[in-house]
Formats: C-alpha cells, structure tokens, sequence
C-alpha cells in the first residue's frame, strides 16, 4: 500500500508538466460537440472542474484496474483528495474565494465514497468512455465531411445541429441508465440495512437504536434527493425529446413531402430517407428505454415507498408524456416512399383502371425485431368529398403486404406492392353528392390508403398514410390532361389530402410556373429549360412585359380550354418530340428551341451567311424548324425559314441528318446546302459531326427520303422540289400535312417510310405504310439496283400547282 501511495505521490508532482492530450483535444472540439461535453458533465458525480485541473493525473490513472481492485482504488481516491488540497492552496494564494469553496464541497463528496473506491472508480472511468465516444464521434463526423458531396452552407448546418441533438439525447439517455442503476443499488444498500436493523432490534440497546436509526433516516433522505434528481432529469429528456420530434416531424418529414412532391414531376430533388430513417430510430430507441427507465421505477416503488414520494406524485404524467410523444413520432413514420405509378405512365400520380399500377411504403421507425410482422393493408378514398358524379373505385390484386427488410435496397422497412389494379364500383351516376360542383374526369382527385399496425414491447398504436392525390383514366386517350392536373396540384398545393383542389384552382405565378416547366424537360432529357427559353415562353403566354415574375398563368390557359390554343398541348408536344427524336441534340445545346420569330430575325440578321439557328414551331404542335442568313441581290440579310418537321417526319429520317443533306438547287447550278455555321457560329459539321451515320451519299440509308424530301429547285422565289432519281421533273409531296408558322397550306399527303403509331396526345394522321419501301430502307441489299428508278406508290399529284403558287410542302422555304 505505501509503495503505491510513494508512487502516486510521484505521478502528481510531475503532473503540472504533463500534456492534457484527451482533455485539450475535447477543449478543441466544435461548438456542437463542446455541447455534448457540457451536457456530460451537467451532473455532480464528477464535476468538470476537477476533471479540467486535474486532467493530466486523471488521465493517466488505470480506472478500468481500479474497479476491481480496492487496494489500488483506495490509492487513487487519497491522491486524488490529496490533488484537491493542492489545488485548493493554489486558488487560496490567487485569493479566488468562489473556487475554494467548490473544491472544498468536491473533496467532501469523494471523501463519501471510502467506504466503496471501486465504485468512484467505475463512475470516473464512465466518463472517460463517454469523452472517447465524443471524440470518436467527432473524428468519424469529419471524415465523413471530407468525403460528402457538398451541400448548401444551411442544409449542412441545421443537419449537424439535428445530429448533435440526437447523439446528445443518446447520451442523456446513458447517463440515466447509469443515474438509475446507481438509484437502485442505493435502495439496496437501505433495504440491507433496515432489514439487519429490524434483525437486531430485540437485543441491541436504546442509543444503538437510535443511532441505526438516524443512519437509516440519513439514507432515506438520500434516496429521496436521488429520487427527485431522476426525475427532474426524466422531465429535461423529454423536453429535449420534444423538441427533436418536432424538428422531425414538423419540420424534416414536411420538407420531404415538400421534395417527394417536386420530383413527382420532375423536379432533382433528393427524396433518400435513410438518413430520416436514423434520425427517427434513434429517437424512437431512446423513448423505448425511457420506457424502461419508467417500468423499474414502478419496480424500485413497489419494493420501497414512504410519505410524499416524488416517484408516486410525478411518475404518471411522465408515463403520459412518454406515451404521447411516441405515439406521435410512429405515426408520422409511416409514409409512402414510391408514390402509386403505372410501369408505362407519362408519370407517377395517373392511374388507369384495369391497369397494374405499383406502390412502396416504408416504416422510418426501424426495428428488426418487426421485420416480416407488420402487415400492411391497401384500400381506397376513406371520406368522399360533397362532389356529385363523384366516383369510388375498389382495389384489386395483392392488397395486403408485410413490411420487410428484403425489398429494399438500402435495408429500410419497406412493403412494395407492385401488382395492384382499381375497378370502378357500378353506383349509377356516382356519388350522391350536395354540392354543384362539377369535375372532369381529369380534374377528380383519389386518394390511397395504407394500414397497419404497430406493437413492440407491450406498446400499441395503429399507423396509417396515404398517397399524394392521384387521377384515374379510364382511356389513354385522357393521359396528357391527368399529367397536366397532376403537374398543376403538386406544383401548387401542400395540402397532401386536398381532393378538391379543383374545386377552386388557384393561378400559377410565373417564377414557380416557369420551374416546373424547366423540370420536365430536366427530367425527360437531363436538360432544363434556360433564362432566355423561359422568357420567350413567359412572351408567349403575357406578352412583352418589363417583368415577368408578377405575372400568374391560370389552370384554364393551361390546360383546361380542350383547344388547339392550349399551352399544355402545345409544350407537351414539343416534349413528346424532344424525348423521342431529339435528346441528344438538345441535351448538346444544339437546339435553341423555345425563340420567337422577331428575336429570331434579331439573332439571324447580324451574322454570316449560312448562319442557321434550330427553333420549335410556334404554331404546330411537336414541330421543329431551322432558319438561316441568306444575302438578297442588294447585299441585305434575308432570313429563310423551312416549314416545320413534325415527328412523322423524324421518325422516317434523324433530324441531324436533315441538317446535314438539306440542299437548295438555284437554277442552274450545283445543288448547296444552306445551312453552314449553327449560331452563333459553330461549323455545322463540328456541332453535328459525332452524330453522323457512317454512310453518305447514295450508301445512305436516308437516300429516298433525302432524293425526295431535302432538295429544291429555286425560281422565280418559289422553290419546287425536284428529283434526282431520274431526268423528269418529280413532284415534291408534303409531310404529315404539317403547316408552316402562320402561313396556310393545303393538306397533303405523304409517303410514309416506316411504321409509326399515332400519339393519342396529338391526334395525328398518317396514310397507309408502303411496305415495299419499308423493306428497301431497312434491307437494301435484297432489292435490285433500279429500285428507286420505278414509282415506289409515290402520289400522283399535280406538279403544276407547285409552279403556280409559292405554297410549299414541309421541307419547303418562305420568306
């Protein structure tokens, strides 16, 4: 014992030089984790001053040993009171009065535990560990920082503040479990000495009476002080608790919602929830031991109680609070992660009855006790909105699924339906409702449900969710105007259970207006829309305006009026084009797409001859065109623009191929492509060379269309096409019977090359296939080589109403 004691004595004198390597590393911490410190030490086990001036002793010491072994935790308890005397001195030199009395009170508390070192021992080594889990926590959050894409300064900052609240509640947590277990052992050290006194009552005398029974009072008093401190320190969690379920709940969980919403219609927002998922199990976790916590003092009662018991008084409304805010956080944990969507839809939230449509729920609360045992049930529209002709649907296929780990990629409790079907019910004219409002089919909105239940540990609640509105079709036909309701809804509304949000449409302002329209190209070709695209839009839809933002474009413009005029037909079609025949080009920036003809005229007027530029029509819906600088005899810019290509005509030859074999005959002479530098002034094979086919010339799988479609003879300001394929003049017929931008030109009707299905969405015609030349254009080598010297079934029509009119066919130039 003294050679230890010698030892220790040693280990104190060199302390004053030793380097505080666990304590100043802490010291350095950020503010977030300095808060978790400060909380650790928010307690009078060990309190922060001695462990801060003595901290190079105390971490040098083997605490761990000391548990175990009384001899060495009895040294260690007089070194440590004898580093309290020293340090007492110091502060009585400084003349620091306030610091002398707290380490004369600190001495007074440790010189208790001499009857029990070890268990000092075991209290200081707690909290070593709990600093090591800081620090580690600490280092593991900066890794994780340097390899994390990075993020918005706020996003980051409120994410670290969530995380430190949570590990600080983790922490809480622990340190009650240790305050608990210290509560209990004090209840067992009185309930051994009441019952030896209760033993030794008949033969001990009157003061030895007395005497056991002040001890015993001074440890009821005790117990009782420990009593309170649990449970004022049971109110502090859950306060922190709180606070944390409504950070989660009321404001996390809403923001995504928010996102889930967007990116239903295109928007790259991030909708990941296993970050969610861990901030919610985690406090679920920790109300689950606070369960406990709960249950042993019930237990710690029920062997001991006595008058005015703060246990009796104060433990069932923490019990209903408890309850309370954990039934709060289940409930909101339970969502819809992949939102109802058919495998072939134009996108998610439009279903078709008799149609398989799919959907995914996830659980945020994760226990993998529950896997496999929580089966959730599908139904549909819980209350019917007041809506006469309102229609109800029943639920078909595999309705009920369990939640399980297997289904997901990322190990979330997930139940992934994914073969369900609606069927109208047979109620004759629908609901029965009281209101006059009237709904198109399109503009009726539904709502899916999902059950289950919830039960771990003796604790039940029922949970339930329900999918963002959803619009039911019955034809394909009514596809592109549910899309459009499904845009206008969760552009506007926040309201995840507004089925009557058509009731009332409120108008889009154009700044948000514009950033769904951004999306849904962003999410079609990975390509959004940009400033001077959006403002030729806003032009379109309000006219030269100084600003935009304060304008708002009502649903009716948008897509209610079922007329040709309509802004959505009009976009949607250009989109359909886009995503089907031109993603590449656009996605490049080759196309300018979305400029009006006088900016157009602008753009054209001061550049080169040969300088073309690639527009959307304006009045032909899913139609493109290109317009380039030609010099008149007086040395002027004249800008040429060819009607518009619809996607019939795509779909029969690439439209960089267009580009590239387009040519003009002037009379003659040699035929010229006219198109030679894409604007500004980028060559136009540079710009449009990688997407070249291999083959040119007569080896071009393109050759009939090119002879046929892409040369033109120039005169007298008319261009008439003219064949190559023979000496005569051929007839150049028109494509799909598309016009050009405000000029009107008589139908006619084209040859078609290959198979192509009409869009319900545009309801364009197309005549009979030649199947012959289909043929020839994907297989030439099985034809002869005079193929294309014969009819090949192409139109008779009458040439010399091309001489007599300057009406030109697609493909056709007009000034």
């Amino acid at each position: 014992m003294a050679s230890a004691f010698c030892v220790e004595k040693r280990k104190r004198r060199d302390q004053g030089t030793a380097r505080m390597s666990q304590w100043e590393t802490l010291l350095k911490l950020p503010a977030s984790y300095k808060q978790q410190l400060d909380d650790l030490y928010d307690r009078d086990f060990l309190p922060m001053d001695v462990r801060h001036h003595l901290s190079a002793w105390i971490e040098k010491q083997d605490w761990l040993r000391a548990t175990q072994d009384h001899a060495l935790a009895s040294v260690l308890l007089q070194v440590l009171l004898e580093n309290l005397d020293i340090q007492h001195s110091r502060f009585v030199q400084e003349e620091s009065f306030l610091e002398q009395h707290n380490i004369r009170r600190y001495k007074h508390r440790f010189q208790m535990h001499q009857d029990d070192p070890c268990k000092l021992a075991s209290t200081i080594h707690w909290y070593l560990e709990k600093e090591k889990d800081i620090l580690k926590d600490a280092t593991l959050d900066e890794q994780v920082q340097r390899l994390t894409v990075a993020q918005e300064a706020m996003e980051i900052s409120c994410q670290q503040d969530l995380e430190c609240k949570i590990a600080t509640l983790k922490n809480d947590v622990q340190c009650m479990e240790h305050a608990v277990i210290c509560l209990e052992e004090q209840q067992d050290e009185f309930d051994f000495k009441y019952q030896t006194h209760k033993l030794e009552a008949a033969t001990a005398d009157e003061a030895l009476k007395k005497e056991q029974m002040k001890t015993l009072q001074l440890l009821v008093n005790k117990l009782n002080e420990c009593r309170k401190s649990i449970l004022l320190d049971m109110n502090k969690l859950l306060d922190r608790v709180e606070d944390l379920i409504q950070r989660l709940v009321d404001k996390e969980l809403i923001e995504w919602k928010r996102r889930q919403q967007k990116s239903c219609i295109g928007a790259p927002d991030n909708v990941g929830l296993d970050q969610m998922e861990k901030w919610f199990t985690s406090v679920a976790v920790c109300l689950f031991q606070m369960l406990e916590f709960l249950k042993k003092l019930d237990e710690l009662v029920g062997k001991m109680t006595y008058e005015n018991d703060p246990v009796k008084a104060q433990k069932p409304a923490l019990q209903k609070r408890t309850d309370a805010l954990l039934q709060k956080l289940l409930k909101s944990s339970f969502v819809v992660e992949t939102q109802p969507s058919m495998p072939q839809g134009k996108g998610p939230l439009v279903l078709r009855t008799n149609v398989q449509f799919s959907a995914k729920t996830r659980i945020l609360v994760k226990f993998p006790e529950l896997n496999h045992s929580m089966k959730v049930v599908v139904s549909m529209d819980r209350e019917v909105p007041q809506i006469k002709g309102y229609r109800r649907f029943n639920v078909l296929g595999t309705k009920t699924k369990a939640l399980n780990m297997a289904e997901s990629h990322s190990g979330g409790m997930v139940a992934d339906f994914r073969h369900l079907t609606l069927r109208e019910q047979k109620c004759g004219n629908g609901g029965k409702g009281v209101s006059d409002i009237s709904l198109s089919v399109t503009e009726e909105l539904h709502l899916i449900y999902f059950d289950t239940d919830f039960e771990l540990k003796g604790f039940l609640v029922k949970l339930q969710t329900c999918s963002l509105p959803v619009v039911i079709i019955s034809n394909s036909s009514q596809q592109q105007s549910a899309w459009a309701s499904i845009l206008w809804c969760n552009m506007l509304s926040q309201d995840h259970k507004d089925v009557m949000f058509f009731a009332n449409t409120p108008a889009a302002p154009w700044p948000q207006f514009a950033e769904m329209l951004s999306w849904q190209f962003l999410s079609a070709t990975k390509r959004g829309l940009d400033g001077a695209q959006l403002e030729m839009i806003a032009h379109r839809l309000f006219g030269k305006q100084e600003n935009y933002d304060t304008c708002s474009v009502t649903w009716s413009k948008f897509s209610k009026e079922n007329t040709p005029e309509t802004f959505w037909l009009w976009f949607d079609g250009i989109l359909v084009m886009v995503k089907m025949y031109l993603e590449d080009l656009w996605r490049e920036g080759l196309i300018m797409g979305f400029v009006n003809k006088s900016k157009e005229k602008s753009l054209l007027k001061k550049k080169q001859r040969g300088t073309f530029l690639l527009r959307f029509s304006e009045s032909v819906i899913g139609g493109i065109t290109f317009s380039w600088v030609e010099v008149d005899s007086s040395g002027n810019p004249d800008i040429k623009t060819v009607q518009p290509f619809t996607r019939l005509d795509l779909s029969q030859i690439p439209f960089h191929e267009i580009i590239r074999n387009y040519q003009i005959l002037e009379a003659e002479n040699v035929p010229e492509n006219p198109l030679q530098f894409l604007y500004p002034n980028i060559p136009k094979d540079e710009a449009f060379g990688k997407f070249y086919t291999d083959k040119t010339g007569d080896d071009s799988p393109y050759i009939k269309y090119i002879k046929t479609k892409l040369m033109f003879v120039s005169k007298e300001n008319t261009l008439e096409a003219r064949s190559l394929m023979s000496s005569g003049l051929e007839p150049q017929s028109g494509l799909n019977g598309e016009l050009a931008d405000q000029v009107d030109f008589p139908e006619s009707f084209p040859p078609t090359l290959e198979s192509h299905s009409p869009d319900p969405m545009l309801c364009s015609s197309a005549e009979p296939q030649n199947d012959e030349l289909l043929q020839y254009l994907n297989n030439p080598s099985n034809f002869s080589d005079d193929f294309l010297q014969n009819d090949c079934g192409l139109p008779e029509l009458n040439f010399t109403a091309f001489n007599s009119t300057p009406i030109q066919a697609c493909g056709g130039i007009y000034h």
